[in-house]
């Protein structure tokens, strides 16, 4: 009960302003229709075959016991729920009943107070079921990925960039080498071409793999520009504009907090390993 309850919760709002509803009343302390009541219900029948429904609410006016009343609507429910399923209406796998006795905005009309009330979905309306319900899709659940360093994948002296790709496995992190940017810039420098084109040619032979470009600077004590995380977008721009689909590149800044080597770097070599760019592979 508690499981209908959040989904009546959630999805009530919208029963107003998104869905159709469809009442029949009921006789004092009766739980089945009266003649006129059933042919109501027999119409909408006839024309709602190709609707869904998604719930059916059932009330009470406050005569008697609320113990009585509870009863008498979850009754009154059930009885209506029988005849849309013997007439081969339309419901949804989840669907739900609700039954509210008493415990409602009572009309001043006695007779208006007791009623069911089905609420459904038109044909027109079906293929943006989940939508209207407020349903979201799952979302799949993505492994955490732990990170392996290149230097621990042990690959081959001197191989390229797509033999080392050929063989990590997610988490690996390659270092793109010979790819400069202009001094406190995020600006690449033209000498940087044959190795973006590498990555590219990359991109586009795995085309289902997912990587995170990781930006590190050196040399100082912090980022304070954020200077490692503008340089990974602005690879991630120029593999965009290659046709490599953004959702394929994700891209993070790591400023000083990854070093290979002390910061201050104790010669060039130190700091150029330091000011590196390095993709690590999310999925392949």
């Amino acid at each position: 009960m508690k499981r209908f309850l959040l989904f009546f919760v959630l999805i009530f709002p919208l029963f107003i302003s998104a869905q159709e509803q469809f009442s029949v009343y009921f006789e004092t302390n009766k739980h089945e229709l009266t003649k006129k009541q059933t042919e109501i219900l027999n119409n909408w029948i006839i024309t709602n075959k190709e609707s869904k429904v998604v719930a059916i609410s059932g009330f009470t006016d406050e005569d008697g016991t609320n113990v009585h009343n509870d009863s008498l609507s979850q009754r009154r429910v059930n009885f209506i729920h029988n005849l849309i399923v013997k007439n081969n209406v339309k419901i949804r796998d989840d669907f739900k009943t609700r039954s509210f006795g008493e415990t409602h905005n009572q009309s001043r009309n006695k007779a208006e107070n007791r009623k069911v009330v089905i609420y459904y979905i038109l044909p027109k309306d079906l293929a943006r079921e989940n939508e209207i319900l407020g349903i979201k899709p799952v979302e799949p659940v993505v492994a955490e990925v732990v990170p392996i360093e290149e230097e621990d994948m042990h690959f081959p002296a001197n191989a390229t960039l797509e033999e080392k790709v050929a063989l990590a496995k997610p988490g690996t992190k390659i270092v793109i080498k010979n790819i400069f940017f202009y001094q406190n810039s995020f600006g690449m420098m033209p000498t940087s071409k044959p190795a973006m084109d590498e990555l590219i040619d990359v991109m586009m032979k795995n085309p289902t793999m997912v990587i995170e470009v990781q930006g590190h600077i050196c040399c100082v004590k912090a980022d304070a520009r954020n200077l490692s995380l503008d340089r990974a977008k602005q690879i991630r721009r120029v593999l965009e504009g290659n046709g490599v689909a953004q959702k394929r590149v994700k891209v993070k800044g790591f400023g000083v907090s990854h070093p290979k080597y002390p910061i201050p770097e104790a010669n060039e070599e130190q700091a150029l390993a330091n000011r590196r760019v390095e993709i690590m592979i999310l999925s392949k």
